[in-house]
């Protein structure tokens, strides 16, 4: 088959084989290539070696990113390319990283060594695609397996096991006989791996378009690293609204919910409280009575020990506990909760509580989705103009009533408070005379 590689690839590849190397863009814009997308990055494998190629391609147009490993960046026109020299690798003590690297000439070799299949090709103009370990069979069948023997592959890098999920997750493949049976095997040795490493091929998988069989299919796996949604598997939510099992239900919220690591995050966590709050009545109707408050606090502390940054910590704690809100759609209760999110995260809000709705019992999802829709039209009318509802948005600061002669402390917050508790119930406008006529009229009746 034909590939297109672009030209300042395809210029590289062919000055070093010109030199007398060979070369060949190689891994996942092959992998894509052949599937008929779009890659995104074009890496190159070349039988030069590091010294090789700095002296083929011009020092001036080589960053010396990885020459221990055999990696260098070249600059060709506005892109940067990374070029590996064919290589095998020594013992992994580590379930990560190699102790030693050989170089080698061998494209078959180097190849060997890849994770999976699919990745293990390489293509250039003049030998075509090069597909030892049958890549294209798999991506025909659509098919995650391990490049030879799935054992050695993941104790090599552990990190392998989560990579082969967000593949199946991205791609829709499923993940072949052996290979799953020693993800299953060897999950443990996530272990090893770093857990910034981890959080991002969690929020790839939570992403991918297939999510929803991949997490139906090896919770088992993320349960190693987030052991606190093992109680959610199989908990019964004995309650009208609902039809199915808590980690079901989550998993249906997951890929109902917007694409995006904060809304993917969010899903996954929103009731990870639930286990430990629920509670059957004297009916058997089950409730979780707190839990997105409590959720909230567990998703800020598991995402803390993932090494998530504090901006996205503080988000997915407020959507966490304000996800089973229910406000009248008014605008009174509107104003409230846009006190309490933000405009910024008031329709991320809505887009959560209509992914909850979509999994939960079907003959409750059409007016919940209605609900939803009115809180939200709700809010778009009022923030028509730009208006926010919080204390930092009032007309009025500390500094004006201290200028009343309120003393500086806990009175000032109680007063601002109650003037944004004003505004928001509709019974005054956001207006600095109104609110200091307001405030003198309160001050004179204490």
């Amino acid at each position: 088959m034909k590939i297109k590689i672009p030209e300042n690839a395809n210029m590289i590849i062919n000055t070093l084989i010109s030199k007398g190397y060979k070369a060949y863009a190689v891994g996942g814009c092959v992998r894509d290539s052949v599937m008929g997308t779009q890659p995104h990055d074009w890496d190159i494998c070349t039988s030069a070696r590091p010294d090789e190629i700095l002296t083929a391609l011009g020092k001036n147009n080589v960053i010396e990113s990885g020459l221990k490993h055999g990696t260098v960046t070249v600059h060709s026109g506005n892109e940067l390319y990374e070029i590996t020299t064919f290589r095998a690798d020594g013992d992994y003590t580590d379930n990560r990283h190699p102790e030693t690297v050989k170089f080698i000439r061998s494209l078959r070799e180097d190849l060997a060594r890849r994770d999976f299949t699919v990745n293990a090709m390489a293509y250039n103009d003049a030998q075509g695609l090069c597909d030892y370990f049958g890549g294209t069979d798999d991506i025909r069948n659509r098919i995650i397996r391990c490049v030879g023997d799935p054992d050695k592959r993941f104790n090599e890098d552990a990190l392998r096991i989560l990579r082969a999920l967000r593949f199946a997750s991205r791609l829709g493949f499923e993940i072949e006989q052996n290979t799953a049976a020693s993800i299953r095997k060897n999950a443990g040795l996530l272990r090893n791996i770093s857990v910034e490493r981890i959080a991002s091929e969690l929020a790839g998988i939570l992403d991918g378009e297939y999510c929803e069989s991949i997490l139906m299919e090896y919770p088992d796996v993320l349960c190693v690293f987030l052991p606190e949604i093992k109680p959610m598997i199989g908990l019964e939510q004995k309650n009208p609204h609902h039809i199915y099992d808590v980690w079901t239900h989550t998993v249906k919220v997951i890929s109902n919910s917007p694409h995006g690591r904060l809304m993917r995050i969010t899903a996954l966590l929103h009731d990870i409280a639930k286990p430990q709050c629920a509670s059957v009545d004297e009916n058997g109707t089950g409730h979780f009575h707190g839990h997105p408050a409590v959720g909230a606090e567990m998703a800020g502390r598991i995402l803390k020990r993932l090494h998530f940054d504090n901006d996205t910590i503080s988000k997915v704690k407020l959507l966490i506990k304000y996800h089973d809100l229910r406000p009248q759609p008014e605008p009174k209760y509107v104003r409230r909760l846009i006190s309490k999110t933000g405009t910024e995260l008031f329709v991320p809000l809505m887009e959560l509580k209509r992914a909850d709705a979509l999994g939960q019992n079907p003959d409750t999802i059409q007016y919940k989705l209605e609900y939803t829709d009115s809180l939200e039209r709700i809010f778009r009318e009022l923030t028509a103009d730009g208006s926010e509802f919080n204390i930092k948005t009032l007309a009025i600061d500390g500094n004006d009533l201290i200028s009343l002669g309120i003393s500086p402390g806990p009175e000032i917050g109680r007063i601002l408070k109650a003037m944004l508790e004003l505004v928001i119930e509709g019974e005054l406008e956001n207006d600095r005379d109104e609110l200091i006529k307001e405030v003198k009229k309160q001050i004179g009746s204490v």
